[in-house]
């Protein structure tokens, strides 16, 4: 009886570690099957930045064609555009609004932020220049072929950008104390907020004339040009880029300001009226 009861223990016990064996392998093998499958999970998205542009007004259409171009060449960034008057724009950086990018329409303005330590200097570009022309409505049949004509008792209304805060009503002010007019026409003087607005008082009639960018003048089909101001009557019309001191985006910001000097870009500026 002996033997063959060890006989049958020894039977017991290699089952026995056979079952444990088994348990083992199982255990291990478990976790694999539980990893998660990578290849099966949806791609991450990529980061998305929005990268606030405060620019003068006169660049609308140029920026409105070039904002798809660059966010294509730029994927996960959208292009914020902040339009309005350059001195208020400056007013609005200098209070801290959150800009990563400023376009200006004069040099004065970029100079303010300039000396306040408000932009990166060494990012600061000429990117395009403008002319000052004389506008009047497409149907109009008023006999003003140049700047003096603006003395005329038919011409009651002359639209103006602000001269504190508007370059091109600046640089308007400029031509007309050149000529010795700005007093005689003050009591028709009609001021606009921006150069956008004073084009809009001359489309709808509510002037006669304005003063504005041959660029503005260019993207209206409801006004002419009636005369070209002499570059010698006002100061240089060129339009700074630069990069905020605030940024948190400066690579991007470089990017963009270098996209307005590339081929394309050009391209764009000129196609409205930009030189």
């Amino acid at each position: 009886m002996y033997p063959q009861f060890r006989k049958y223990l020894s039977t017991l016990l290699f089952a026995i570690l056979l079952l444990m064996a088994a348990g083992c392998s199982t255990q291990t093998a478990q976790p694999q099957s539980q990893q998660p499958d990578t290849a099966s999970q949806p791609a991450e998205k990529p980061l998305q930045i929005e990268l606030m542009v405060s620019a003068a007004a006169s660049l609308t259409d140029a920026l409105n064609e070039i904002k798809p171009l660059f966010e294509q060449e730029h994927p996960g960034v959208t292009l914020t555009y902040v339009l309005g008057s350059s001195g208020k724009l400056a007013t609005q950086i200098e209070q801290g609004a959150p800009t990563d990018v400023f376009l200006s329409a004069s040099k004065k303005d970029m100079d303010k932020l300039e000396e306040k330590q408000l932009i990166q200097k060494d990012s600061r570009t000429d990117f395009a220049k403008n002319a000052l022309v004389l506008v009047v409505g497409k149907e109009s049949t008023l006999s003003v072929g140049s700047f003096e004509d603006l003395t005329k008792d038919e011409i009651k209304h002359l639209a103006v950008g602000q001269p504190d805060s508007v370059p091109a009503g600046r640089y308007a002010k400029e031509s007309l104390e050149h000529l010795k007019l700005w007093e005689p026409l003050a009591d028709r003087l009609v001021f606009g907020s921006d150069v956008r607005q004073v084009l809009t008082f001359v489309e709808s009639g509510n002037a006669e004339a304005g003063i504005v960018y041959a660029s503005d003048a260019a993207i209206s089909e409801k006004v002419k040009v009636a005369a070209k101001a002499n570059e010698e009557w006002h100061k240089p019309i060129v339009y700074p880029g630069a990069i905020t001191s605030s940024t948190e985006h400066a690579d991007l910001a470089k990017a963009f300001i270098a996209y307005l000097s590339s081929e394309k870009g050009k391209e764009i500026l000129q196609k409205y009226g930009f030189q």
